[in-house]
């Protein structure tokens, strides 16, 4: 059993939202489960609705300690005295609360340096995170990915097949926090940043798709996604709407 108190930054919240973010490993799916069996009271009464909770409210949440185990074990790739490579699973964060970095640290809470990430890749994207583990492979290897001096490639299977082998293309991005999207514009306007993405085509298929090899000079919000989309060839898959 969790008990909670609704902090000043969680009032009138969803009950989700501060749950989700307050309890370590607590999935969506699980938190849904468990209020449909009403196994959340908000100060002493039992709930089934996702409702809105106030400070000082007192949360208690009936969820076996099992279940918020990490439903993974960390695949580590390489190591050795100064890094780890580890294969990250989708819908995972790189960092944040219940996040790949979070599984790195319990397993090396004994150490005088808990391991930390040089770079990150999207919740929904899997694929390699190169940890430090330690402050002087930290630094270098941070300098390292500023000045581009580290190549991080992408697979992606896209629709569409581009007549070109490969190719550098150029364009300008703007993120609209308010609508959760970006726009992209092959001309610089107010507010957009230049996107810079290359794309190898690593294999070509009968039902029109292709498999690129994807580089980034510059590493904005959704680049990949929204950039490919908006050059024709959307990634399999990928359910949100990109603008022109």
């Amino acid at each position: 059993m969790k008990k909670l108190i609704v902090k000043q930054k969680y009032n009138e919240k969803k009950l989700s939202k501060f749950l989700l973010e307050n309890i370590e490993n607590l999935s969506s799916n699980l938190f849904y489960k468990t209020l449909r069996k009403k196994d959340i009271k908000i100060n002493g009464k039992r709930v089934s609705e996702d409702v809105v909770v106030y400070e000082n409210d007192e949360i208690l949440v009936y969820i076996a300690d099992s279940l918020l185990e990490p439903t993974f074990k960390l695949d580590i790739f390489f190591k050795d005295k100064n890094i780890l490579i580890i294969k990250k699973p989708f819908n995972l964060e790189v960092t944040g609360e219940n996040s790949l970095t979070t599984c790195v640290h319990k397993k090396y809470k004994d150490c005088n340096f808990k391991p930390m990430p040089c770079h990150r890749i999207d919740r929904n994207t899997t694929g390699l995170v190169l940890f430090a583990k330690n402050q002087e492979a930290l630094s270098l290897l941070l300098d390292k990915f500023k000045h581009h001096e580290i190549e991080k490639h992408y697979l992606a299977l896209v629709y569409g097949t581009p007549k070109v082998a490969f190719k550098r293309c150029e364009a300008y991005l703007f993120k609209d926090t308010k609508k959760s999207c970006v726009y992209i514009s092959d001309h610089i306007k107010k507010g957009y940043q230049k996107i810079i993405t290359s794309y190898r085509v690593l294999k070509k298929y009968n039902n029109h798709t292709s498999l690129l090899d994807v580089e980034i000079e510059t590493g904005r919000t959704h680049q990949i996604r929204a950039h490919l989309a908006y050059l024709g060839y959307p990634i399999i898959g990928d359910r949100k709407v990109w603008y022109q």
